[in-house]
């Protein structure tokens, strides 16, 4: 294998498929990590690169050991594959797949580029590699239905918190004083064991403003594939779209099929790629949704490229009053991962400050960066706390 970041992934793909088959927790950015690894101690010594990848991914005594020898069986072997090798054993038993030794010639060793496209496109998640990085802007019809089945798979999970209702526990702090006072009626009535109890947890709600104006017309589908995968991620999540009217399309999006879902939302949607009055929209979800779907301190994402034709003290008093009901407000912005971006816009501009997390939106990359924010917990929420993600 040549330390080419190409090649590398083409073999490290394969190699975390192994990984998960053999019940390791690995993740979409887990080949990316990979791969950065290798770009750091290189491909020279076959014992770095195993050391610098079980620092990835084992997290126990026991899968290090169980991790060193599926890397040896993967990538130390005496065989070399090459170009047909290995598109005809991907289809076969991934887990006997091997991978040329490290320091050795690598799989496309006399291949032309069209080859190597050839294993890329062969070995899907190569593919979706490529195309994590491709603003969707720039996707023909056939790679944006590649990244709309890229999100559908995503692995995530929301966070949770600590509710206000209790339940059993053994080893909990709290003494659970009912539980311990029924117990006396027992047989064990006279020693009086203590009960404990814990908070019991929680999903926050989310709820999704999305903007399908018609200067977010290039990223509307695409980022509407991604809320309906979060349908079926989060309990309760309810989302809307807006241009110069608000419309609840939470119904619509609960469908199983993507296609479907989007398909429905274009039908019910009568404003779709017109003007942007964003803070008359929010305005409506204030005083029409808030108090109905917004009990339990919700997230709250509103992505837009934030170009607004109302006024800017409107969509900052309403931005205002959205803050103060929800947990957190974090702003998806398609355009804040280009170079030179700021957030100049009027309704961005006049939005930011009761913001508290600015995200770039424009590549499926970037969606993983808003997935890595869900998954968290014990940060910080409301305007005191702002970060911006351009990459």
């Amino acid at each position: 294998m040549k330390p080419d970041g190409r090649i590398a992934t083409v073999n490290l793909v394969v190699f975390v498929r192994s990984l998960r088959e053999a019940g390791f927790s690995v993740r979409p950015g887990t080949t990316d990590l990979l791969v950065s690894a290798a770009s750091i101690v290189g491909f020279e010594n076959a014992a770095d690169v195993r050391d610098a990848f079980r620092s990835v991914v084992a997290s126990s005594q026991r899968q290090a050991a169980d991790f060193d020898g599926l890397f040896d069986r993967f990538f130390t072997g005496d065989v070399v594959l090459h170009l047909d090798d290995v598109v005809d054993r991907l289809d076969q038993t991934r887990g006997e797949l091997r991978a040329p030794r490290i320091g050795a010639t690598g799989i496309v060793d006399g291949a032309d580029d069209d080859d190597l496209q050839e294993v890329i496109d062969v070995v899907g998640a190569s593919a979706a590699e490529t195309l994590m990085d491709v603003d969707f802007a720039d996707l023909d019809a056939a790679e944006a239905a590649s990244v709309a089945a890229l999100l559908a798979t995503m692995i995530w999970s929301p966070s949770s918190v600590r509710s206000r209702r209790w339940r059993a526990t053994t080893n909990g702090s709290v003494p659970d004083l009912r539980r311990t006072l029924r117990s006396v009626t027992g047989p064990s009535g006279d020693l009086l064991p203590l009960s404990y109890a814990e908070r019991r947890r929680r999903q926050r709600p989310l709820v999704v403003l999305a903007d399908i104006s018609g200067s977010m017309e290039r990223y509307s589908e695409m980022l509407l594939h991604f809320v309906h995968g979060a349908h079926h991620r989060f309990t309760k999540v309810e989302s809307f779209v807006f241009a110069t009217r608000l419309t609840r399309i939470t119904r619509q999006l609960r469908r199983r099929s993507p296609g479907d879902a989007v398909r429905d939302v274009t039908r019910v949607v009568n404003d779709w790629s017109g003007g942007t009055r964003i803070g008359d929209a929010i305005a409506d979800y204030n005083s029409s949704w808030a108090r109905r779907v917004g009990g339990g301190g919700p997230i709250v994402l509103v992505i837009s490229d934030g170009w607004d034709t109302g006024e800017p003290e409107r969509l900052a008093l309403q931005m205002q009053r959205l803050a103060r009901s929800a947990h957190r407000v974090i702003w998806l912005n398609p355009l804040a991962g280009h170079d030179g971006f700021t957030p100049e816009a009027r309704g961005m501009a006049a939005a930011l400050p009761f913001v508290g997390d600015l995200l770039a939106g424009g590549t499926a990359r970037n969606l993983t960066d808003l997935i890595d924010l869900l998954q968290t917990t014990g940060r910080s929420s409301g305007s005191q706390e702002r970060s911006a993600v351009a990459s």
